[in-house]
């Protein structure tokens, strides 16, 4: 399921790490089973481009070729007089950069060499295409293809839109206070008032009072 979810989004180049824990055999079987099962689960993987005739022949072989068994190993081990970057076992050493031991050679010469600009191609075209189309569905606005949308204008638009939104709701949120704040002025006035007056009329009741004891 997450190799499914993530072949729309990135290439993806089937490889077997630490390949020097199966035989030869185990190996051959192992690899027809991984492909087997990306088949049937319909996960897309990227195939080497097979349409340019300086490189269809060696990218035909390489795209048999896969799953790539690699080895990994950060140390280096002494073979005859040569130093290796390796893995050393009480059987004998597996060297990284050695064809008859692993892929890991002809990975690194498929990515980096042969095939860096067909993978850069397929990603802008393909993956950053559908990513693209993807957020530009989310704001609600279809793109068929026959006039792109920029996503990046379409961004700043909705950003813009946006900030205007919240602008009107804080001045509105801003005049309600103010207004509100301006209601209560008046009834505090009001009150002032109506305890003026009855402070008035409890006066003049006081000094009626006082000049009849009189």
């Amino acid at each position: 399921m997450t190799m499914k979810a993530l072949d729309k989004k990135c290439n993806i180049i089937p490889i077997i790490a630490k390949s020097d824990t199966v035989s030869k055999s185990e190996l051959d079987t192992f690899k027809a089973n991984i492909m087997a099962e990306l088949k049937s689960n319909d996960v897309e993987i990227y195939t080497f481009p097979v349409d340019d005739e300086t490189v269809s022949e060696v990218n035909t072989e390489m795209n048999e070729m896969m799953p790539f068994a690699v080895v990994g190993s950060r140390e280096d081990v002494k073979v005859g007089e040569a130093v290796v970057r390796g893995r050393e076992y009480p059987w004998g050493v597996v060297e990284i950069e050695n064809e008859l031991h692993c892929d890991f050679v002809k990975l690194r010469e498929m990515l980096i060499r042969t095939n860096m600009e067909d993978l850069r191609e397929v990603t802008h075209k393909r993956h950053y295409e559908l990513y693209r189309r993807g957020k530009l569905k989310q704001m609600g606005i279809t793109d068929d293809g026959a006039h792109p949308v920029s996503l990046q204008e379409t961004y700043e638009q909705k950003r813009t839109e946006h900030l205007e939104e919240l602008q009107k709701i804080e001045n509105d949120m801003r005049q309600k206070f103010v207004n509100k704040v301006r209601e209560k002025d008046l009834e505090l006035k009001r009150n002032e008032k109506e305890l003026a007056a009855k402070y008035e009329s409890l006066r003049k009741e006081n000094n009626d009072e006082k000049k009849t004891s009189r």
